[in-house]
């Protein structure tokens, strides 16, 4: 079996490490597939693992009596499960599941607990993207108060787009309307309104992005801060958005 160098990961987040921090984690990642609707964390159970995913898209959800909301949104671009094993818990009260089917690199907890004792600086950057969600549920918490259903399927939209490689997105309509919370008409009526303006174009079991912009200007102050603060904390830059 070859041994995973760091050029050949897809994980921004493990690419941004120095390649001794990344050499502490390099013993323990293994390669596991993200299928569709897979729960990788179940809620009020202890974690055995955190997950870097590769390819693909996990939900964070919090589930009640009346359903299930998402809350934050896990790529490429960070870690699964780190939270809580970085800060003294080995539980998380939230449903991390699959949203987009891919792969990941995941690490079990007590490794990684034991790398980051060695590595401050490996704890300082995962501590980093851990701040990084709290500002993005922070901003679900905003947009959910504060937007209409067409601005939040526009900020949805444009965070899986973050995540994801090309402009595709494969997504039905019913799991959008699943994850913001809105009853299938609700979205199937702003979806219907994103592309009357070209902004994207659906399709069955996916939509296109067309326009970013144009999803950029609709969204307004619900998309960015989180974007804003990884750009910031993660990748030590400050241009804005795009």
């Amino acid at each position: 079996m070859s041994v995973l160098q760091q050029s050949d990961v897809r994980n921004k987040l493990l690419g941004a490490l120095s390649p001794v921090d990344f050499a502490s984690l390099q013993p323990a990642l293994r390669t596991q597939p993200m299928h569709l609707r897979q729960v990788v964390i179940s809620p009020h159970t202890a974690i055995a693992a955190a997950h870097f995913p590769e390819v693909g898209l996990v939900s964070v959800t919090l589930d009640g009596e009346n359903g299930r909301v998402e809350i934050g949104l896990v790529g490429q671009e960070g870690v699964v499960g780190a939270g809580p094993i970085l800060l003294g818990d080995d539980r998380s009260p939230h449903t991390h599941f699959v949203q987009m089917a891919g792969h990941m690199l995941s690490i079990d907890a007590e490794a990684l607990r034991t790398a980051v004792e060695g590595h401050p600086d490996l704890r300082r950057l995962l501590h980093r993207f851990i701040q990084v969600q709290y500002a993005q549920t922070a901003q679900t918490a905003f947009a959910n108060a504060r937007g209409n259903t067409v601005t939040r399927l526009a900020r949805w939209l444009l965070m899986c787009h973050d995540r994801v490689e090309g402009d595709q997105i494969t997504v039905t309509q019913e799991f959008m309307s699943f994850m913001l919370g809105v009853e299938r008409p609700g979205v199937t009526a702003a979806l219907k309104s994103l592309q009357q303006d070209d902004f994207v174009r659906k399709y069955r079991g996916s939509v296109e992005i067309l326009d970013r912009d144009g999803l950029l200007d609709l969204a307004g102050d619900s998309y960015g801060g989180a974007e804003v603060e990884y750009a910031r904390l993660i990748e030590g830059r400050s241009e804005p958005i795009e």
